[in-house]
């Protein structure tokens, strides 16, 4: 054998899976973004997401509530000025931390990103100034839900927007939808 009949060496072979230096896991923006682990729930997160917003509107309407819950725009039943700057709150970090989270997860939309569902069922009992009576927690919820899932002009489009903008909007429609339908059946003598 000499150097004119043997093969070189062959080089080591390259890994097929390129190094990739990921960035630390966004510990507190997932937090947020998955409702504190709600969203990992593997069988219907966003409705799971969307009842903690339920939850959560009652919550703060046991806290704030003064009397009066079964009249639609009872005087001081809910303090609006708070439970819409928590709903605003919750939108705000909301964007940030899907953002962060669908970034980290390189994924447009994440399941387990539930924090557009908490803040869309917010936003449907706040905007339509919903009493803290059983009928319209539960309109409310269906109806969100409903309009969640159906994404009606302009909702799905909204789902275009980039990053946690796009994941929070579509379900901000809903609310808005949601919170319409709560209006009409208030108008109906619910």
């Amino acid at each position: 054998m000499s150097a004119r009949t043997d093969a070189p060496s062959p080089a080591p072979a390259k890994s097929p899976v390129a190094f990739v230096q990921t960035s630390p896991k966004p510990s507190v923006a997932v937090a947020i973004a998955t409702v504190f682990s709600i969203g990992y729930i593997p069988v219907a997160p966003g409705t799971w997401g969307s009842l903690v917003g339920v939850a959560l509107y009652v919550l703060l309407g046991s806290r704030v509530t003064l009397s009066a819950y079964g009249t639609f725009f009872a005087a001081g039943a809910v303090r609006w000025p708070l439970a819409w700057a928590i709903t605003v709150v919750i939108a705000v970090v909301g964007v940030w931390a899907a953002d962060r989270t669908a970034t980290f997860l390189r994924t447009k939309d994440p399941q387990c990103v539930v924090v557009d569902e908490v803040s869309g069922q917010s936003l449907t009992y706040v905007a339509a100034f919903a009493p803290l009576n059983w009928k319209y927690l539960l309109l409310g919820f269906i109806l969100f839900r409903a309009f969640d899932i159906w994404k009606p002009f302009p909702a799905r489009q909204a789902e275009s927007l980039p990053g946690g903008l796009g994941i929070m909007a579509d379900d901000w429609m809903a609310g808005v939808y949601a919170a319409l339908g709560l209006w009409i059946a208030h108008a109906a003598g619910l």
